[in-house]
């Protein structure tokens, strides 16, 4: 029998980690049943392009960032149903003079995660440049300057093996808008410690005709095969191809895997092979849901005859028992009261961030300051200083509570929700007074104007924003400026996804005029709800 304080210590220190979990638990979408089953999606969210890897009884995985920044974020599970964001792998992407705009649908593509010789491996393409390297030895980081570890456009998808003998590949798929190939793959050999590609490829797998729009491919090796599995078909409609071969550089054999079957998941494919410390087999993928993004689905996997099965012989399953009973509840964070002393790790710049553009205040609030827009700028889709999150799911309720302060008038303060299309609603200092508007653009991605509402006055600076996301991404965006209740502000606006993303919600502080005192907005707090 344990000691009593032995017991008491115990129970301290569970009743602290169940405070933590609760903390990171959503409001809007849990996956874990709860009675030892999960639901898909897993993550209702746009994680896109998963890949994932267990390294003892911990799996970690990675996913597309593209010009949002911190980027490629790190998220860690034990059981492969409950999820929390660990880390990025960058806080800056390079070049860092080209993402201090915002670059939108470039920047980091789908990566790759590998462990090997004690280290974490995230391998990346940035579709303009090359193939990118980062390692640390801990997921959390630090993670390590990124590294070109191939010049050459067009190369994307990367992922590495490090085989039996100690030979290193890398297999990798094409964009035909900057390289004119597509719907191929081709392996690499590459230098032991992973640094640098040896040579410039043999193409070991041709889709054209079969496997349009081959891409997304991952690398194994498993009972004396290589597979490499990949969708094909494109990411609305497609499905998954497993290819295998005695051989690394083939021929290859090839099986649809997964497709969409009757079920509504469609175009399921991308995403990564795990297997459990317990043997078991499954497959993370996404499913493109529009303005929700490319959301994270987990399947069963099962071997016949060395060829992995996936889902429901097949299919896609919505509903699973969990691969581990009794873990706890866990989800990426969502809500943040800004009383830490760094922002919360959900949150993304829409490019490089600047010194200056927010600050944690006290431990209280996070300072946004008003910055100017640079030259040019047309609209918000141009603005790099927009901190935003994913949508977490197919119903939510954000508020957000700040107060404005105004040094020279002009500035203006609110929340947003961004896509190729966005809307928001704002509180603005002008000669009149404090006003509170709700503007949309259409085509914001062509430079296209913003249309205002009616503005409405109110007393001062201090207000609480709220945006509720019904189905279909329909918003509703209201205010409360110190009255009983929220008071619905504009028509009900449609999100739309961004290029290569979902629709994002988040806050913003600007200003007109490029000179003196900048005003700022202090966020109270940010709550994200059903």
């Amino acid at each position: 029998m344990r000691p009593r304080y032995q017991v008491l210590a115990l129970a301290v220190l569970t009743a602290l980690a169940l405070c933590s979990q609760t903390q990171q638990r959503s409001r809007a979408w849990v996956a874990d049943n709860g009675d030892g089953t999960y639901k898909n999606p897993i993550l209702y969210a746009d994680y896109s392009d998963p890949d994932a890897i267990r390294v003892g009884n911990d799996y970690y995985l990675v996913a597309s960032s593209f010009d949002a920044v911190p980027g490629l974020p790190i998220l860690h599970s034990v059981d492969l149903v409950n999820w929390e964001i660990i880390g990025h792998v960058f806080a800056q992407q390079p070049p860092f003079d080209v993402f201090s705009k915002t670059q939108h649908g470039n920047g980091a593509w789908a990566p790759a995660i590998r462990f090997h010789s004690g280290e974490f491996y995230v391998y990346w393409p940035d579709p303009d440049i090359g193939i990118y390297l980062a390692k640390a030895k801990s997921a959390k980081g630090p993670w390590t300057e990124p590294l070109l570890v191939k010049s050459a456009q067009g190369w994307i998808d990367p992922c590495p093996l490090w085989d039996d003998d100690g030979s290193a590949y890398l297999v990798n798929a094409f964009a035909a808008s900057r390289s004119g190939i597509k719907s191929v793959l081709a392996i690499s050999r590459m230098s032991p410690d992973g640094t640098k590609l040896l040579d410039d490829g043999v193409i070991v797998y041709d889709g054209h005709g079969i496997d349009p729009t081959l891409e997304g491919p991952k690398l194994y090796k498993r009972n004396g095969y290589y597979y490499i599995l990949a969708p094909g078909g494109g990411v609305p409609t497609g499905w998954e191809v497993a290819l295998r071969s005695k051989n690394i550089y083939g021929p290859y054999e090839r099986r649809v895997v997964l497709d969409q079957g009757l079920t509504s998941i469609n175009g399921p494919h991308q995403g990564a092979w795990v297997e459990t410390r317990n043997g078991e087999s499954w497959f993370l993928h996404f499913q493109d849901k529009g303005a929700y993004g490319r959301i994270v689905h987990l399947q069963p996997v099962k071997w016949v005859d060395d060829w992995p099965v996936m889902g429901d012989n097949g299919h896609p399953v919505l509903t699973y028992r969990k691969p581990f009973a009794g873990a706890f509840v866990m989800t990426p964070a969502e809500s943040d009261e800004f009383d830490e002393t760094t922002l919360g790790l959900q949150w993304q710049w829409q490019a490089n961030p600047k010194p200056g553009w927010a600050f944690p205040y006290e431990r209280k609030y996070l300072r946004l300051i008003a910055v100017p827009p640079a030259e040019g700028v047309r609209n918000f889709w141009d603005v790099p200083n927009v901190l935003l999150q994913k949508f977490p799911a197919p119903e939510f309720t954000v508020t957000t509570s700040l107060n404005l302060t105004s040094i020279a008038g002009g500035e203006k303060a609110g929340l947003i929700v961004m896509g190729l299309d966005y809307a928001h609603i704002a509180i603005r200092k002008t000669a009149a007074g404090y006003q509170v508007t709700q503007s949309v653009c259409i085509n914001a991605d062509r430079g296209s104007a913003e249309k205002e509402s009616a503005p409405v006055a109110v007393k001062s600076g201090a207000i609480e924003l709220r945006v509720r996301v019904s189905e279909g991404a329909v918003c509703q965006f209201s205010y409360n400026a110190g009255g009983a209740s929220f008071v619905n502000l504009g028509d009900p606006f449609t999100a739309r996804q961004g290029r290569w993303i979902g629709a994002k919600v988040g806050l913003f502080a600007v200003r007109t005029g490029a000179s003196g005192e900048s005003g700022y907005a202090d966020v109270d707090w940010f709550r994200v709800d059903k």
